[in-house]
């Protein structure tokens, strides 16, 4: 039997799953009704962002499995890539 992430992969072409990934910073803050969360993980330079309704527990230093798509933002005039996260869990 196929797990969720299994039936999204095949579903969505560009959505990439990594596991076991180690969160080396996290911020959250407050924007209109959300909380805009960032998360940086070891060995790699691009921000993974995403938002929810309340704020999480600090994930530093924990061990994560993402799903995720590639995207762009702007900020300050140029275009940055970054992560949006569709699904976080710690492992």
């Amino acid at each position: 039997m196929k797990s969720t992430v299994d039936k999204m992969l095949v579903k969505h072409d560009k959505l990439v799953h990594s596991e076991d990934v180690k969160v080396c910073s996290h911020t959250q803050r407050a924007k209109d009704d959300w909380v805009l969360h960032t998360v940086m993980i070891d060995n790699c330079d691009t921000p993974f962002t995403f938002r929810r309704t309340k704020k999480y527990k600090s994930l530093c230093g924990a061990r994560v499995n993402m799903t995720y798509y590639p995207d762009k933002q702007g900020v300050a005039g140029f275009e940055m890539d970054i992560f949006k996260v569709v699904r976080i869990k710690r492992s």
